[in-house]
């Protein structure tokens, strides 16, 4: 895939595509034959500040940690980007979801793994 701005952390998608992080400040979502999908920032008209890592649940939404704003923002298929995690990060960077709902963080500004358990209820 060429011209990314800067490709931090990559994720498969469960339609077969993948989801990608960039330094510039965006996350980008591609189907499975490399095509761009989407912008989250322009999808969600969402302002990340140094988006790191991906990954996406099993219902499909895509979850960003945001280095800079210390947090992990939710964005769902439909509506509105919901933040899960606000406070108690330094330096948000990998991440991982199960498919238990149990979203698994990368603190690099503490050294440590942070482990949330979570569940979004449909509208």
């Amino acid at each position: 895939v060429p011209n990314l701005q800067g490709p931090r952390y990559v994720s498969p998608a469960p339609s077969g595509g993948f989801v990608v992080s960039e330094e510039c400040g965006d996350v980008k979502v591609f189907t499975s034959s490399r095509k761009l999908l989407c912008s989250l920032s322009r999808k969600y008209g969402h302002r990340f500040g140094n988006p790191a890592g991906v990954c996406v649940d099993v219902d499909g939404s895509i979850l960003v940690a945001d280095e800079q704003h210390r947090t992990v923002h939710l964005f769902p298929e439909h509506g509105a980007p919901i933040c899960l995690v606000s406070t108690g990060l330094r330096r948000p960077a990998g991440m991982a979801c199960s498919s238990f709902g149990h979203l698994f963080v990368a603190d690099a500004g503490e050294n440590c793994i942070k482990a949330f358990k979570y569940c979004v209820r449909p509208p």
